[in-house]
């Protein structure tokens, strides 16, 4: 993990077209501001996490879907 310290008000660049800004401080939380891509994709971790783990989900069920209507076919297969 790469740490930096910054001010208020100072930036840091990832890659050409990202920028974070160091808005402000308040307690012991830091407010930041981002410019990036509108195809960049911007969430909290703790959101992100739970797209994951919907997806995730969403997945195992289509899974389980597709082996319940393979199973289906075969049992409806006549030779």
């Amino acid at each position: 993990m790469l740490v930096l310290k910054r001010r208020v008000g100072e930036t840091v660049m990832i890659g050409d077209n990202i920028q974070i800004q160091i808005l402000g401080i308040e307690g012991d939380q830091i407010k930041l501001g981002f410019i990036a891509p509108k195809e960049i994709q911007i969430l909290r971790q703790e959101l992100y996490q739970g797209i994951v783990e919907e997806n995730k989900s969403a997945k195992e069920q289509s899974g389980q879907l597709q082996q319940e209507e393979l199973l289906d076919l075969l049992k409806n297969f006549k030779v």
